[in-house]
């Protein structure tokens, strides 16, 4: 089970994060002290996979931003590290060649694309054209209520 997701960048500011277990929030701003540290004080050819606590932590690089998941111990790192690409290939997707500032400024859409593809720490959907689907279908969705309000509003 995945335990959270991070997404924080190389000066170490936290982009977006999704915890599937409760934490206290004092807990897990130490958490995201510790993973900021001890990511960025990796060398760029390091190994993606690391040993914290009763955890094992995966992150990978993708531009200026890094990507860290925490799973169990019994869980295959290979996994976690397909969920990092997969979530980064719906972002890119969406955004089109998905960046730093995507994420700040539109990071309603980047959780709501993270909860489409992860629910509860686990894969929710594996098909990247379902997930894409539903992402679609509520931009319509939204589209089509702003439509009604703006008629509401003008004619009403």
């Amino acid at each position: 089970m995945i335990r959270f997701l991070l997404l924080f960048s190389r000066q170490g500011k936290l982009r977006l994060q999704r915890w599937f277990t409760a934490i206290s929030e004092r807990e897990k701003k130490k958490i995201i002290r510790d993973m900021t540290t001890m990511v960025l004080a990796r060398q760029p050819r390091s190994c993606n996979f690391l040993h914290w606590k009763d955890l094992k932590v995966i992150y990978k690089r993708y531009a200026s931003l890094y990507f860290c998941l925490a799973i169990d111990n019994q869980e295959n790192e290979l996994i976690a590290l397909e969920v990092i690409q997969r979530y980064v290939e719906l972002l890119d997707k969406y955004f089109g060649n998905v960046c730093e500032l995507d994420i700040i400024f539109n990071f309603e859409k980047a959780y709501f694309i993270l909860d489409e593809f992860l629910i509860g720490g686990e894969i929710q959907e594996t098909s990247k054209q379902m997930v894409n689907r539903a992402i679609e279908a509520s931009d319509m969705l939204q589209e089509g209520d702003s439509s009604e309000w703006f008629e509401v509003e003008l004619f009403g």
